[in-house]
């Protein structure tokens, strides 16, 4: 037998959202800064899932000044069977500052999961987390989490529920609170409502998306509650199964759950889907860190697991623990694993992987036809802005792997700079670049860093590249880097041995034992002009090979 192999989607693809739609399974993700926004994908095994398209990419939605991680949350995909229609739910995070996380709530559908989607409408600010659920007599609910801000309640809120118009797409009636938890692990978020046979059976996310992440569940006959929490008073999935009281706790980390024994840690938010035959499975993030650290580079990604119901009506894992697994067995019939390397060499157009910080891709700075089988890069603002970088950037896969690239590049200016690099936020990133040196009168390669928003420059790497084209290569070896550049048909090192691990959800943060991003590592090609906006580079291809 066969077996499905977790993570089904690695890098950055956190709070899975995942329908049937006849034979084909769909699952979108957050893209929180990042732009197109919400990635749709598409499977026929769970197993192996493509990249077909975003919901959000042609300046729908404005990211301009994000402060990371806030964003595009935790976008709620669903199947209205009786009108045929896609439904997708989500929160833009606006601001995180003091706790006081202010989230706006949109709403939007299409006849097509690929569009095109209607003019998102807004719905509420109560809190983050939405999903919609469509009842079998007609009626709609929104479920959410109420954002908890005022001292000495239990943060971080209520679940709670409310009906939806669809059509007016207004509220029809009052919020009502439904549970703040249904174990003692806290931090209940991420509430997807489900119905089968005389129960509604409400699941949720517990425990902060750390270390003690889980998915909890709760049942009742009436869609308003009371909910009776599953009788094992224990997440029904997580990677840490060890017991946690955390009620009120608002830490997210929770790095003392870190469990030895497991791959997969922060298993949690999860969302169910039904097969063909009656089988149950749950599409959940988790994350991978590296070897003998609490870092993870590649951020929270997607899993599944098989699930099964118990003779008295209570979700479970099919296996009867409730440990996420790395892989298991599968009972449908599995296609070709996919290949999450990146080979794109311009030819017309450039692949729907690529994604930018805080900004729509528009032609009049990035585009393949200006030039031949080039990519041109217009240069705009420094990589550390939060408005209008030039980047096309790429989700990291793997924890070994190259990028490389070629580029064509005449700066007349110390400001100006095209190149490849790696990327977790604006304030936290490596550039291995051409820039101009007015000292040798010629383009040089040379290496900037930004490391918790300090700009550090090697002043003792610079390499002349008169004629400004160079082929450049990263090497990345489980958070370590090696920078090449090609001479006379040779690759010559720049710079070996250059420690990166901060570029990690944990690493981005400065203070021990906190979270400090909830995205993960990208690979990237850029363009800087700081100086008059006018210069470009040409990329004659991009390469990500992975290695394991």
């Amino acid at each position: 037998m066969l077996k499905i192999n977790n993570p089904v989607i690695p890098g950055m693809s956190p709070d899975p959202s995942i329908i049937r739609v006849d034979d084909i399974y769909y699952l979108v993700t957050s893209t929180f800064h990042w732009l197109p926004a919400i990635q749709i994908f598409k499977s026929t095994d769970l197993a192996n899932w493509q990249l077909i398209d975003y919901v959000f990419k042609q300046g729908e939605i404005n990211l301009s000044g994000t402060h990371t991680p806030a964003g595009i949350w935790a976008p709620h995909l669903s199947y209205d069977r009786i009108t045929k229609k896609y439904w997708l739910i989500y929160s833009h995070m606006i601001n995180m500052a003091g706790r006081e996380f202010n989230a706006d709530t949109y709403v939007t559908c299409a006849d097509n999961i690929q569009g095109p989607w209607s003019a998102p409408i807004y719905i509420t600010s109560i809190g983050f987390d939405p999903a919609l659920f469509h009842d079998e007599d007609g009626k709609h609910y929104l479920t959410i989490l109420e954002w908890e801000t005022r001292q000495g309640y239990q943060a971080p809120g209520h679940i709670v529920i409310a009906e939806i118009d669809l059509d007016h797409k207004k509220l029809v009636s009052p919020w009502v609170r439904l549970t703040q938890g249904f174990t003692t692990r806290g931090c209940a978020e991420a509430p997807q409502l489900y119905k089968k046979q005389d129960y509604y059976y409400l699941l949720i996310a517990a425990g902060g998306t750390g270390y003690a992440h889980g998915i909890e569940i709760g049942r009742s006959k009436t869609i308003f509650g009371p909910y009776q929490p599953h009788p094992s008073l224990e997440p029904i999935v997580t990677s840490s199964p060890n017991h946690l009281f955390s009620l009120g706790d608002p830490d997210a980390g929770h790095f003392e759950m870190y469990n030895p024994n497991s791959i997969m840690q922060k298993a949690g938010h999860g969302s169910l889907v039904e097969t063909q035959n009656g089988d149950w499975y749950i599409a959940h993030l988790m994350s991978r860190p590296i070897k003998n650290t609490l870092l993870n580079p590649l951020g929270r990604e997607t899993s599944i697991q098989k699930m099964q119901w118990t003779d008295d009506g209570w979700l479970v894992m099919a296996d009867g623990s409730n440990l996420a697994k790395m892989d298991f067995d599968s009972e449908l019939p599995l296609s070709k694993p996919l290949n999450h390397d990146v080979i794109d060499e311009f030819d017309g157009s450039y692949s729907l992987r690529f994604m930018t910080p805080y900004r729509n891709q528009t032609t009049n700075w990035v585009n393949s036809y200006e030039r031949t089988s080039h990519l041109r890069i217009y240069g705009q603002n420094s990589l550390f802005s939060q408005v209008n970088p030039a980047i096309m950037a790429t989700r990291a896969t793997s924890f070994n792997y190259h990028v490389q690239t070629k580029v064509e590049f005449q700066p007349e200016h110390y400001s100006q700079t095209a190149g490849v690099g790696l990327y977790y936020d604006a304030n936290n990133w490596i550039y291995f670049h051409l820039t101009y040196n007015e000292q040798l009168k010629t383009t040089v390669l040379s290496l900037l860093q930004a490391k918790l928003g300090v700009r550090i420059e090697f002043t003792n790497h610079r390499v002349a590249i008169p004629h400004g084209v160079v082929e450049l290569k990263i090497v990345y070896q489980q958070g370590i880097i090696e920078l090449f550049y090609k001479r006379d048909n040779a690759w010559l090192s720049f710079m070996s041995n250059l420690d990166v691990l901060y570029l990690s959800d944990e690493g981005v943060n400065g203070e021990p034992g906190e979270i400090g991003g909830f995205t993960g590592l990208f690979n990237f090609i850029a363009s800087v002009d700081s100086y008059q906006h006018q210069s470009y580079a040409d990329f004659d291809y991009y390469y990500v090979i992975n290695n394991d």
